[in-house]
């Protein structure tokens, strides 16, 4: 007969003479609770990594980038519930079935959280949908998809009133990030590699509240409140590099526990502040107005502009 383990117990119930299973070990942390003080602690950690990057105040309006996957619509969620004054905004892509699955989740938790989400099409805006949008550009369709999230991100973000952009960027995103910008010396965007990047130059504050958490924690949380979310990849996702890397830092973290948060917060702090130093050197050029719709441009003439001119050609001749 195999030998039977016992699921472990939440520590904190322990320590106040309770038996109750936890419902997730965190092995970094060395740390089991159940659903009510898993669910306690991770709230916490949000609230407490706003406060120590100073992202955002309690009394400001808070514009979160969602796309129907667990990590955003858990931010969505958790910032309402923790008091914050946080609105939904989703781009619909156009991706067939991806898009259409996307989008109804993204409402499902607006109606949760008693919020219209904002909703940008980006066939009205632009004239067409991604999967055709990605043939004008040279690079993956995540370069080009990428570009347009932020340029909308940005100008929705302006025209709304909002000064403050938060996306679900996780512990897992940023440590096999930072990894491949480190290992192709990515200058540019390892001196804009932090979880807060200010209010300049015509763009919101970007803010990443749950960079001190993972995607299995993020997971957890989100099935144990009842988070709707799709597990749909983009069926257009260039993922074997963001793959690559992501098995590269769990492969390490596996050997040695506690590795993603070291690598990643040790930057912050000993790295970081270098390559800040040198970021007017490091980043592209000044930005100028586009001629066309006035968004920041390092160029005359924006991405997005450009790659409207484009579809314009194409359907007139």
């Amino acid at each position: 007969m195999g030998r039977k383990f016992k699921k472990k117990l939440c520590q904190i119930c322990k320590q106040k003479g309770l038996r109750k299973e936890s419902v997730i070990y965190m092995k970094e942390h060395r740390l089991a609770l159940c659903k009510e003080h898993f669910i306690e602690w991770f709230e916490k950690r949000v609230k407490e990594t706003i406060k120590e990057f100073k992202m955002f105040s309690p009394s400001e309006k808070v514009l979160v980038a969602v796309s129907g996957g667990k990590d955003s619509q858990t931010l969505w969620y958790v910032l309402n519930k923790l008091g914050y004054n946080a609105d939904g905004f989703f781009i619909n892509l156009g991706i067939g079935d991806y898009s259409e699955e996307s989008l109804q989740k993204v409402k499902e938790l607006g109606k949760i959280l008693g919020k219209e989400p904002y909703i940008v099409d980006l066939k009205e805006k632009v004239g067409a949908p991604l999967p055709v949008l990605k043939n004008f550009v040279l690079g993956t369709a995540c370069s080009v998809c990428g570009r347009i999230k932020r340029y909308h991100f940005n100008k929705i973000a302006r025209e709304l009133g909002y000064r403050v952009v938060a996306t679900g960027h996780n512990l897992d995103d940023e440590s096999s990030s930072l990894l491949a910008n480190l290992i192709n010396w990515n200058l540019k965007y390892l001196a804009r590699k932090y979880p807060v990047l200010p209010e300049e130059k015509g763009f919101p504050r970007k803010v990443k509240p749950l960079v001190k958490l993972t995607e299995e924690q993020i997971k957890t949380y989100a099935d144990l409140v009842g988070v709707p979310y799709t597990n749909r990849s983009c069926p257009l996702g260039d993922t074997a590099n963001l793959h690559f890397y992501k098995h590269l830092m769990e492969e390490i973290e596996n050997h040695a526990r506690g590795t993603k948060y070291r690598f990643y917060f040790e930057f912050l702090k000993k790295v970081f502040p270098i390559f800040n130093t040198l970021k007017e050197e490091l980043v592209e050029g000044e930005l100028q107005k586009c001629k066309i719709c006035g968004e920041p441009s390092p160029s005359e003439i924006c991405f997005v502009c450009r790659l409207k001119e484009r579809l314009q050609k194409k359907e007139t001749h």
